[in-house]
């Protein structure tokens, strides 16, 4: 099992994704591509397809011109039948790689909240995997409308449209699941100024907030990381 993972962003890693395809004995070709680092052509020799977060819009393609090339590479491997998984930013691009409507600037969800997921992930291969309402950590602004034929999987407070698949296993997921408490401490580090900024006492309380709700949201995103893994 060979696995492409496309970075756009310092500081995103797999987190439990990684951990699920270690564990599945898979090999991760990872591409930096926000440093220029090329991508593949098409989806041959590569089983699966990962598109990670960023602090950027999924419409900035000014600034990141590598990114009408990964709209046609998820595209490619989707209509090939690959399993394809964009978080965050990711799950932005796969909704506009397939005709869906990126909506920018929203009010920030950010930190530990409740996902629910729809009646229609009852029998979904990924989100069946998770109780019907589960702690998970997020970080965002931007969120996007469902493409075409998208099968509306979970949902939020403050963001409706959290997860959807196209396909066999097309997956946007806007939540942060890979992000396990280990990965969330790595980013207060790196982006502690910036957190500091929109989240005021968030890093001050975040020992006692990752005690409390840590576990359990640990717990769903590597159920989850470990479903798609199967998908592939």
């Amino acid at each position: 099992m060979r696995v492409l993972a496309v970075q756009n962003y310092r500081g995103t890693g797999l987190g439990q994704v990684g951990e699920a395809l270690a564990e599945a004995g898979a090999e991760i070709d990872l591409r930096a591509a926000y440093m220029g680092e090329p991508l593949p052509r098409s989806h041959d020799g590569h089983d699966a397809l990962i598109v990670l977060g960023g602090e950027q819009n999924a419409l900035a393609d000014e600034e990141y011109p590598y990114f009408p090339a990964l709209l046609r590479l998820i595209r490619d491997f989707g209509d090939a039948g690959k399993a394809v998984l964009g978080i965050c930013l990711g799950s932005q691009l796969v909704a506009r790689a397939y005709g869906g409507e990126n909506i920018l600037d929203r009010p920030l969800e950010f930190g530990w909240h409740e996902v629910h997921i729809t009646e229609a992930a009852a029998d979904d291969p990924v989100l069946s995997a998770v109780p019907g309402s589960f702690p998970i950590f997020h970080w965002h602004c931007d969120t996007f409308s469902l493409p075409q034929g998208a099968r509306h999987l979970a949902s939020s407070e403050r963001t409706s449209n959290q997860a959807f698949r196209l396909g066999r296993a097309v997956y946007g997921i806007q939540f942060h699941f890979e992000a396990d408490r280990k990965l969330v401490g790595e980013w207060n580090a790196l982006f502690g100024e910036q957190i500091r900024e929109s989240q005021p006492g968030w890093l001050e309380n975040y020992a006692r907030e990752a005690a409390s709700v840590g576990p359990a949201a640990d717990a769903a995103g590597m159920a989850l990381a470990r479903a798609w893994v199967r998908q592939v």
